[in-house]
């Protein structure tokens, strides 16, 4: 768990010093979305689109993966 925070927490230090550099030489999001040539509600409906596409697919993958994973889990020998 410890580990996993420390990631997260890195993560979003480097987060920030690339906003803040990306900041101070000018580029903005609004920037980056002109150049690519899409509006933010064109981004945001392919985001909703791709999420809607992947979500019952995850859900159907997750009924056959879980119970498979936790039945190694269960019947393996534990690790010491």
């Amino acid at each position: 768990m410890h580990t996993l925070l420390s990631g997260i927490l890195k993560l979003a230090l480097a987060s920030l010093l690339a906003g803040s550099l990306l900041s101070v030489v000018g580029i903005t999001p609004r920037s980056v979305l002109d150049f690519v040539g899409i509006t933010a509600e064109e981004l945001h409906h392919g985001v909703l689109s791709a999420l809607a596409w992947a979500a019952p697919r995850m859900v159907m993958g997750a009924v056959i993966i879980l119970p498979i994973w936790l039945a190694t889990y269960l019947l393996l020998p534990p690790r010491s």
